[in-house]
């Protein structure tokens, strides 16, 4: 492939967009397998919709029915972030619709620039061969909640837990058979038009990135109601898949890359939707009476925002005072320069107003060739032997101080801010408005409220720009005053949706729990000690409590999921060293658990469990009888029923709300997710306690 196409693919990798955070759903059960291919769909063996538009078969991982009326097949990559997020938006689909009416296959799609991408899509047939979707899924979920760690070692210990031999997957590694079939979806993905992950095709119909759940939910209703229709006039439902997906080929359903190249083309995200996003207090460069006022949330670290730029740059040489911009901060996770850089510039608008601000903006996205600034990259820099700077690969403490010296700014000002994370509510308050508005990858912008994703070309932004200048300006002839027209535009603008809650059973004076029993608000947590994204959610649950202390109390709710086997005995063993022990040898117990897990495909076999429980002092005799007795299972299932009579199907999950009646109504939290989330969910909770005092 060459340099361009993987620019392409990468920056289609980059639109995905969205914050960590994952499920496992509790449907699924390992079975054992042979050395064949297994049949992906465990319940109705060899079958093939190879003539559909987007062929799959059960050579194919699915998850679902092979009766589904809707089918997501999902062109994905190891080692793409951005396929990792896509993973919380198809968990929520999943739950959404079940099995009966939603069928995902997956089709290997690692992009070359991704060194780990290929190796790991090898091991994961290798499973699937194996030990079919049932143990696909479990490999498949463990590479995205590890996906730092991707290697040969972990892929052995991954297939392992999965449930497959581990002999008979190392051996089968070599088979070239793999490879072949990795090959094999990516021609088929090239053939659709695939040239970036994640790309998802729903009923044949194209979603490009890691989309929000709405983006899915709308086509996916679409579909079941064009299911619905099909069947209605004799389709068969095995064959609903191949029909839809090749008249939605034919409508030309937004279909791929192809479709993209053609200059009348218009991207999903090129909607009419004016979106109601306010300016608030941010930072703002421009006139207030600019016509066109461009939001935009960004990260300082994010190499797509710095592409960025120049289409930025080109606007207002184009346009001038007609725009005006307006930066909110969304410093992703995985750049952890990010957040001390965003410090940075709100300590330089501190001290010297916008002006300040957007200087150290200019100065954090520098690029430039010195010496030959004809030179656009460092390519042709090096070419023409000029010196190539990029600061935004340059953003340690020392670097950031050097800037803050160049912007004239006070030195202890700026470490003190970004040690001490001076301005992180106001950063947080940003993020939170940009998970409303599912503004989850950056760059993000909305132009007079109308949402564009990524580091488009300045074209894409000129589009828009022409269609609310001629908008703003028939608003100013009617006598709106040009200051007033963007409030105006968004004044009857869309408005994220409301939080989504569940109602759940209140705990029993039995569960553990941390914090006052008196506590306002409770957030109870359903989850797994096998599940890796349980682990992985564990530091968060940990800054929650340090911040907000005896404020909330956080309850413990058994949900181990079928598809892990030895999660339902350590559920037991962990609720038997709570009634020995108590709360706090039970969370130390917790601790132990997912500290362990993954460790060794023993870690939480019983021997594992009984030295755990033996090194807090548990009473050895009683701990081995409760568990020859399963004494604690009837507690464990009375948790797993108030999880499923609340709609709960995954783990982690949790539910944040007041006790009332015996129940929790609540804001429902799915997924090992950021703390910003929790901090929404916990403080709109606490919020709505005091009123109701």
């Amino acid at each position: 492939m060459n340099k361009g196409t993987a620019i392409v693919g990468f920056l289609l990798c980059f639109l995905a967009g969205g914050m960590l955070m994952y499920g496992v759903d509790r449907n699924g059960t390992a079975r054992a397998g042979g050395d064949e291919i297994a049949a992906a769909s465990d319940a109705s063996g060899v079958w093939s919709d190879e003539d559909a538009s987007v062929p799959v078969s059960s050579k194919d991982p699915v998850w679902g029915s092979r009766s589904a009326p809707v089918t997501l097949v999902i062109f994905s990559d190891f080692q793409c972030p951005f396929c990792s997020r896509v993973e919380e938006s198809i968990s929520k689909l999943k739950d959404k619709y079940g099995k009966d009416k939603l069928r995902v296959v997956w089709k290997n799609s690692p992009l070359p620039f991704h060194d780990k991408a290929t190796p790991a899509a090898i091991a994961a047939e290798a499973v699937f061969r194996l030990g079919g979707s049932a143990a696909f899924w479990k490999f498949h979920d463990a590479a995205f909640a590890n996906q730092k760690d991707l290697g040969p070692a972990k892929y052995e210990q991954w297939a392992t837990e999965a449930g497959v031999d581990r002999v008979k997957f190392n051996a089968l590694l070599s088979n070239p058979e793999l490879k072949a079939k990795v090959d094999a979806d990516q021609a088929v993905g090239k053939s659709a038009g695939v040239s970036g992950t994640p790309a998802s095709f729903i009923n044949g119909v194209f979603l490009s990135g890691a989309q929000p759940l709405d983006k899915f939910t709308e086509i996916v209703d679409a579909q079941l109601a064009a299911a619905k229709a099909a069947i209605a006039s004799g389709t068969k439902a095995d064959k609903v898949y191949a029909k839809l997906a090749g008249e939605n080929k034919a409508k030309g359903a937004p279909a791929a890359a192809a479709d993209a190249k053609k200059p009348d083309a218009k991207p999903a995200e090129d909607d009419k939707t004016v979106w109601k996003v306010p300016v608030g207090t941010s930072a703002v460069k421009g006139k207030p009476d600019a016509l066109v006022t461009i939001i935009e949330f960004s990260d300082f670290q994010c190499p797509f925002c710095g592409r960025v730029e120049p289409s930025l740059a080109e606007v207002t040489k184009t346009y001038g005072d007609k725009v005006r911009f307006v930066w909110k901060h969304n410093p992703l996770p995985f750049h952890n320069r990010a957040e001390p850089a965003a410090e940075l510039s709100m300590e330089a608008r501190a001290e010297k107003g916008d002006k300040g601000f957007w200087a150290a903006h200019d100065l954090l996205f520098k690029k430039e060739c010195q010496g030959k600034p004809d030179a656009a990259d460092k390519a042709a820099c090096d070419a023409g032997q000029g010196k190539w700077i990029d600061n935004q690969v340059k953003l340690q403490d020392e670097d950031l101080m050097e800037y803050a010296k160049t912007l004239g700014l006070d030195a202890a000002k700026v470490k003190i801010a970004m040690t001490d994370h001076k301005y992180q509510a106001e950063i947080t308050a940003d993020q939170d408005l940009g998970d409303d508005l599912q503004a989850n990858g950056t760059p993000h912008f909305f132009i007079n409220g109308r949402r564009l994703v990524g580091a488009q070309p300045a074209d894409k932004f000129k589009a828009i720009i022409d269609e609310e200048l001629k908008k703003a300006q028939a608003m100013v002839s009617k006598g709106i005053a040009a200051k007033d027209v963007y409030a105006e535009i968004i004044k009857d603008g869309k408005e994220p949706p409301p939080p989504e809650r569940k109602t759940v059973d209140a705990p029993v004076p039995d569960s553990p729990s941390k914090g006052l029993e008196k506590s306002k608000v409770v957030m109870e947590i359903f989850s797994d000690f096998q599940c890796p994204f349980c682990k992985k959610v564990e530091d968060t649950v940990k800054q929650v409590e340090k911040a907000y202390g005896d404020k909330i109390r956080i309850v413990w709710r058994h949900n181990p999921l079928g598809m892990h086997a030895d999660a339902p005995l350590a559920s037991q063993a962990a609720q038997e060293v709570f009634k020995e022990k108590g709360k706090e040898a039970f969370w130390k117990f917790h601790d132990v658990l997912f500290d362990k897990q993954g460790s060794s495909p023993d870690a939480l076999k019983r021997p594992a469990l009984e030295s755990y429980a033996e090194g807090l002092g548990v009473d050895m005799p009683r701990f081995r009888k409760a568990l020859d007795s399963n004494a604690n299972k009837p507690f464990v299932d009375a948790d797993m029923a108030a999880a499923t009579k609340g709609g709960i199907s995954g783990a982690p999950a949790f539910v944040v709300g007041s006790i009332d009646k015996g129940q929790i109504n609540g804001y429902f939290i799915n997924g090992a997710v950021p703390f910003g989330k929790f901090k929404k969910a916990i403080d709109r909770a606490l919020k709505e306690a005091d009123a109701k005092k």
